[in-house]
């Protein structure tokens, strides 16, 4: 079967992680600690923050949510983000996004201690991704890199294309894949022939959010292809990949729901239990 199954994968490396994490707990007499902080009520967030406090219970790690009325202001949280930075007992934080329209995320992003920024968005962890150096990976292409991993994609000399270039998923997922040695095309919204592009791809990573905007056509046979997307499409979540066409001609390929988002909340553990660890 060619499907990544990420659900199954992260469990599995979950089982591993926990172990760690039992040691750890024993050792320092007391568990990491992640806090999340939530601003105002979009569904999606929601319900990520949900699968993340899920996965904290699942490994062992100590997650809470900080739940904030939307009404609340920019310095109001960039305060709070200050208060968490000083206490010694919160090893990570996140600040969930998206945030309300009257609050700039990058100001707040770079207001969180990079050595507790767990989604790797800070500009400090951003430029120690440029330049090669060890920070704190955003979850989402650090989980794509894992699913590679599991599966023993012999990555150097590769050609990778990612669709996206966002600063959450595509850009640095791109700069993962060159420093790990494939030849990266990124494409968007101006790429002028899509399908040549990825007629060429031995990875296809596509991170835009458009339903279905890549066809079985499209696809170079024998093709890894990672589907980052999932929108609602009335009671079914669906990727941005046509899942059931491309399958046919794809040697690997991930699902949605079940293949990146796992590895995605996998991935911010295991970034929890790092920054635990540098904090001791």
């Amino acid at each position: 079967m060619n499907v990544m199954n990420g659900k199954k994968i992260a469990r599995e490396l979950e089982g591993k992680l926990k172990l760690e994490v039992l040691e750890l707990t024993e050792k320092y007499k007391r568990a990491p600690k992640l806090i999340v902080v939530l601003v105002g009520n979009n569904p999606a967030s929601l319900s990520y923050v949900k699968s993340k406090e899920k996965a904290c219970k699942r490994v062992g790690i100590d997650g809470e949510t900080l739940h904030l009325d939307e009404s609340i202001t920019e310095s109001e949280l960039i305060n709070l983000v200050h208060k968490l930075n000083k206490d010694d007992s919160v090893d990570a934080m996140i600040i969930q996004l998206p945030l309300p329209s009257h609050i700039d995320p990058d100001t707040v992003l770079n207001e969180v201690d990079s050595s507790k920024d767990v989604d790797g968005l800070s500009l400090l962890n951003a430029g120690k991704l440029m330049n090669r150096q060890k920070g704190f990976l955003p979850a989402t292409p650090k989980g794509i890199m894992i699913l590679l991993d599991y599966f023993n994609i012999d990555i150097p000399g590769k050609e990778a294309v990612v669709i996206g270039r966002s600063n959450l998923v595509g850009c640095p997922t791109g700069k993962l894949l060159i420093n790990a040695g494939a030849t990266v095309t990124i494409c968007h919204r101006h790429t002028k022939d899509l399908k040549k592009h990825t007629l060429q791809a031995d990875i296809l990573i596509v991170a835009t959010g458009v339903v279905h905007l890549v066809k079985a056509d499209m696809i170079k046979p024998g093709a890894i292809v990672i589907d980052v997307g999932i929108t609602r499409v009335g009671d079914k979540l669906v990727g941005d990949v046509d899942y059931e066409n491309v399958k046919e001609v794809a040697s690997l390929i991930t699902p949605v729901p079940g293949g990146v988002g796992p590895m995605t909340i996998f991935a911010l553990m295991e970034n929890v239990v790092e920054a635990f660890k540098l904090r001791q």
